[in-house]
C-alpha cells in the first residue's frame, strides 16, 4: 500500500466519524452524504493514478494546463474533473470543456463565458459559487451583500447548473472562528433555499479544518495534503490566474 493509498483512507475514517458527530439541524442535503474531493494541483498523474485506484474518483485542479495534461494521461481512468481556481476569462472556454464541476464562480461576466462555451452536447456544467466568507481583501469571492443577484442570474443561464455554495475561509487555528466562518457559509445556504433555489452543495473546509466543515454541513471537502503530502515544488512554468 502506497503513502498516499494510506492517507486516502485515513482522511475517509475521519470524514465518516465527523459525519457521525454532525448535529442533525446542520445537515444540508438530502443524503446527509459528503464528498471527497481530492486536491491535486502540482501532483504527478501516477499519484492520481495511485489514489483513483484506491477508490478516488473525484480530483480537483486548480491550474489548468496542468490539468490538461493529466487529462490525456489518465484519459483511460473515469475521473470526474472539478476545476476550482480563480477564472481568468481566457481560459473559459477549455475549463467547460474539459471539466464537469467549478467551484469558484464570483462573476456574472465568468459565468456567462462558462455557459456560452459549454458544448451542447455534455450536461450542464455544475457550478459553486465563491462567496468571500471572512471578507478578506487578497481573496477571491463575492461579498454577502451581492450573492442573491449573481444566484439569480447564473440560475436562469440553460447550460450551468447552481448546485450551491464554495468558500476558503481565513486561515486559522481558532476553532470558535473556523465554526463561525462554517455556520455562517451554512446561513446562507439556507437562505437560499428558503427563497425557492434548489441547492444541494456547500464546498468548504481543507485540509487543516475539514472535520469541523463536516460537522458545520459541507456536503464537500477538498484535500490535497492530508492525502499526498506537502506539494512539490512545481518544475515547470504555470498559467497564473
Amino acid at each position: 500500500m502506497g503513502t498516499s493509498t494510506k492517507r486516502l483512507q485515513d482522511v475517509q475514517a475521519d470524514i465518516q466519524l465527523a459525519v457521525t458527530k454532525r448535529d442533525t439541524h446542520h445537515i444540508v442535503n438530502q443524503d446527509g452524504g459528503v464528498t471527497l474531493l481530492a486536491v491535486s494541483k502540482a501532483q504527478s498523474a501516477e499519484k492520481l493514478r495511485e489514489a483513483y485506484q484506491a477508490g478516488q474518483t473525484k480530483f480537483g485542479e486548480n491550474y489548468l494546463q496542468e490539468a490538461l495534461n493529466k487529462q490525456t494521461e489518465l484519459v483511460d481512468l473515469a475521473i470526474e474533473w472539478h476545476f476550482i481556481g480563480p477564472i481568468q476569462s481566457n481560459k473559459t472556454q477549455p475549463i467547460a470543456q474539459h471539466f464537469s464541476w467549478v467551484h469558484g464562480v464570483d462573476r456574472l461576466k465568468i459565468a456567462q463565458r462558462l455557459n456560452d462555451a459549454r458544448p451542447a452536447e455534455m450536461p450542464p456544467l455544475q457550478i459553486c459559487l465563491q462567496v468571500n466568507i471572512s471578507g478578506e481583501a487578497s481573496k477571491s469571492g463575492i461579498a454577502e451583500d451581492e450573492l442573491s443577484v449573481l444566484v439569480k442570474t447564473v440560475s436562469a443561464l440553460p447550460k450551468l447548473k447552481l448546485r450551491g455554495l464554495m468558500a476558503i475561509p481565513e486561515p486559522t487555528d481558532d476553532e470558535a472562528l473556523q465554526r463561525q466562518q462554517f455556520q455562517r457559509m451554512r446561513f446562507l445556504f439556507n437562505r437560499l433555499i428558503n427563497e425557492g433555489y434548489s441547492l444541494d452543495t456547500l464546498s468548504m473546509g481543507m485540509s487543516s479544518d475539514y472535520k469541523i466543515a463536516i460537522e458545520e454541513g459541507a456536503t464537500i471537502v477538498r484535500i490535497g495534503s492530508a492525502i499526498f503530502g506537502a506539494r512539490p515544488a512545481k518544475i515547470t512554468l504555470e498559467d497564473s490566474h
